[in-house]
């Protein structure tokens, strides 16, 4: 007999809490779209334009503290404009390292003849904070990356990524609309928006860098997001079909508790990984795993709370299957 964290006869009433858990979920979707107009999102170097320089030590090697010092007021000397200058965790046991960032200047942010000339100045100015690198921290220090991103590549990676989540979410509609009833369909896509605006929300408060990695991440949290309310809806119909005189509310409770200690478990073991990548990763991974520790933590919620008690609002048929299957039964005997 294997070990159950989970019982797997558990008899919570989900669908009585979900007026409370509907007013919060709206509260959360408000504040996260007022923390996103007031404060905004801290646009990494990946949509703003710009230069990001990082360093690391040379083999059996360390930066002091007193480094980033020196690092900063040489790069100040430069005149290159507002620059960030911060030590980073290594990556699979590397030592710390150093990071440079240039955003791109708002007078650079133009279109044409401009932007080819801010591109040439962000080549050059990356290759000015190399120089001076070496100079600061020795011949030996490793370039571990270095980012130059113009004027037109900054905005084209908005629209783009902008452009990806919004298919990734119409797709993922048309697949529910075809594979269940509209009402499932309907419930799906307000847990996939729930979980988009909150993660978006969050960096907003927190002012993380948000990068094309993030843009991945909430890609990722889509998936996951989907495949979690799909887990569950495949139950709930599957009881339609079982139970047929069983009140919804019931049925609903019912399916999630029968799916609750696999969607647990699967949330239990992907954090496990997930929180190893955000201790250990680095700086480079850190915004990433983030993300998608809060997205599948308001997934899994989002799949029980918000997309399974839509359908006792807006009252999914119970003898849809019945339908199916006499329409089904006449096509064979007219075959």
């Amino acid at each position: 007999m294997g070990l159950r964290i989970i019982p797997s006869d558990t008899k919570i009433k989900f669908a009585r809490y979900r007026n409370v858990a509907a007013a919060v979920s709206l509260a959360a979707i408000v504040g996260s779209i007022a923390a996103f107009f007031v404060l905004g999102l801290n646009f990494g170097v990946d949509f703003t334009g710009g230069v990001t320089v990082e360093v690391g030590p040379g083999d059996g090697e360390e930066f002091v503290e007193s480094d980033l010092t020196r690092v900063r007021s040489s790069i100040d000397e430069l005149d290159i404009g507002h620059v960030q200058a911060k030590t980073i965790g290594g990556v699979g046991g590397a030592p710390d390292g150093i990071a440079v960032t240039v955003p791109l200047e708002a007078s650079e942010e133009q279109g044409g003849d401009v932007d080819t000339e801010a591109e040439n100045r962000q080549r050059q100015i990356a290759e000015d904070i190399q120089v001076v690198l070496k100079d600061i921290l020795g011949e030996q220090i490793t370039f571990r990356r270095v980012d130059v991103v113009g004027p037109t590549v900054s905005g084209e990676l908005i629209q783009a990524g902008v452009t990806a989540m919004v298919i990734a979410i119409a797709m993922m509609l048309v697949y529910i609309w075809f594979r269940f009833e509209w009402q499932f369909s309907l419930g799906a896509i307000l847990a996939l928006v729930h979980d988009v605006l909150l993660t978006i929300g969050v960096f907003s408060i927190t002012q993380l860098d948000f990068t094309l990695s993030i843009i991945a991440a909430l890609l990722t949290i889509i998936g996951y997001s989907m495949n979690d309310t799909v887990v569950v809806f495949d139950r709930i119909r599957e009881n339609l079909r079982k139970y047929k005189k069983m009140p919804l509310h019931e049925l609903v409770d019912l399916s999630i508790n029968q799916t609750l200690a696999r969607t647990i478990m699967t949330s239990f073991t992907t954090l496990i990984a997930l929180f190893a990548l955000f201790l250990f990763g680095g700086d480079v991974l850190r915004g990433f795993s983030f993300a998608l520790i809060w997205g599948i933590l308001v997934g899994t919620y989002s799949s029980i709370f918000i997309a399974s008690p839509i359908l006792l609002r807006t009252g999914v048929k119970r003898d849809w299957s019945k339908e199916a299957a006499s329409g089904k039964a006449v096509a064979q005997r007219e075959a």
